[in-house]
């Protein structure tokens, strides 16, 4: 896609789930250079659909034959039928149970999605398993392949608003059990890295919208609906989900031993006042807001991740417009707040 390809409004979901797993042009050309198979681990969440179809059909573009494989609980109703559809093996799998883990094909290639955020404050003991044990033992299965780690910007400690973020080089300062469990999964492959040589990429990510949710769609549902934004954190970050998974994908080249990370995200942080007064514009409603403008935000800084992979395909206005029209015609939303405002770490 090119700016000028893309479609000035997504009307529906099928659209939508197009959209989010059409391959770039640099997905196309880095799938003509695997060597072995795929595999998505915690494919049934947000993002784990899509990326898995995106693969598929970056491969199938290729003219590569690889095999392309989903592994998850799988608790949507039918999605497994939908996956296998668009020709991704579905295997239903829960990560608590190690022989399940065992039983995964063995790949060179993994995609490792699982995790948990929403209900870490009510039960932070299964945040810890979930984010922390689990991946020792997917490490321990795959070790020796390339991994690319889905972790959180959460990992990095808040800066204040007009920096330009976290990078690389920036040391980690996690807030809340959510935060340091989410390092305590990078720690884990960080040691299998070094210990069994897998090559691993710590895909730290910011703020992924595809307009069922994320921090844009936070803002433009409160605009619509006459209710107030919450100005305590005045900057954010956000990135289409496609050009998320077009980096997710394309991090397999960048795994390496001992393991390295790659902030990632949209390319300027976003003014939540002057998008949510956007909103408001594009709506015909005047935008409310409340509380100050706070000393701090979770920003990431994505230089080092577009000088490696590419700008990505989705302008910021494009992603506003896209997400503003999404909520006017009443699409659906997940129902999974980012809860970027918050700054005590409790999700």
């Amino acid at each position: 896609m090119t700016e000028s390809s893309l479609p000035a409004t997504i009307e529906d979901e099928a659209r939508l789930e197009e959209l989010l797993s059409r391959p770039s042009a640099a997905d196309v050309a880095f799938a003509r250079t695997l060597s072995e198979d795929v595999l998505v681990l915690g494919a049934g969440g947000k993002m784990g659909p899509s990326l898995a179809r995106r693969v598929r059909r970056a491969i199938d573009a290729a003219g590569v034959k690889r095999r392309v494989v989903a592994a998850s609980r799988f608790s949507e109703p039918g999605l497994v039928a939908a996956l296998e559809r668009d020709d991704v093996e579905a295997l239903p799998c829960d990560l608590l149970e190690p022989d399940q883990i065992e039983r995964l094909p063995r790949v060179g290639n993994v995609l490792y999605l699982a995790g948990r955020k929403f209900g870490s404050t009510d039960r932070p003991d299964l945040t810890w398993v979930h984010n922390s044990m689990v991946p020792g033992q997917v490490a321990r299965r795959f070790a020796g392949g390339r991994v690319v780690v889905f972790s959180s910007g959460n990992v990095y400690p808040p800066v204040g608003p007009s920096s330009a973020g976290s990078t690389e080089a920036d040391p980690p300062g996690p807030v809340g059990e959510y935060a340091w469990s989410c390092l305590g999964r990078e720690r884990v492959f960080e040691y299998f890295s070094r210990e069994r040589g897998t090559a691993c990429l710590l895909f730290r990510l910011f703020y992924a919208v595809d307009l069922r949710y994320g921090t844009l769609v936070d803002v433009a549902r409160r605009v619509f609906a006459g209710e107030p934004v919450d100005l305590r954190v005045s900057r954010v970050n956000a990135v289409w989900q496609g050009d998320a998974n077009s980096y997710a994908f394309r991090s397999l080249a960048l795994c390496a031993a001992p393991a390295r990370p790659l902030v990632v995200t949209g390319p300027e942080p976003v003014d939540v006042r002057r998008v949510g007064e956007r909103f408001g514009e594009i709506f015909g409603r005047p935008a409310r807001f409340e509380g100050e403008e706070g000393p701090v935000a979770l920003l990431g800084n994505p230089a080092l991740c577009i000088s490696r992979l590419g700008s990505p395909e989705v302008s910021l206005d494009r992603l506003v417009e896209w997400t503003a029209g999404w909520v006017a015609r009443g699409g659906r939303s997940l129902d999974k707040p980012t809860h970027f405002e918050a700054t005590d770490g409790r999700f």
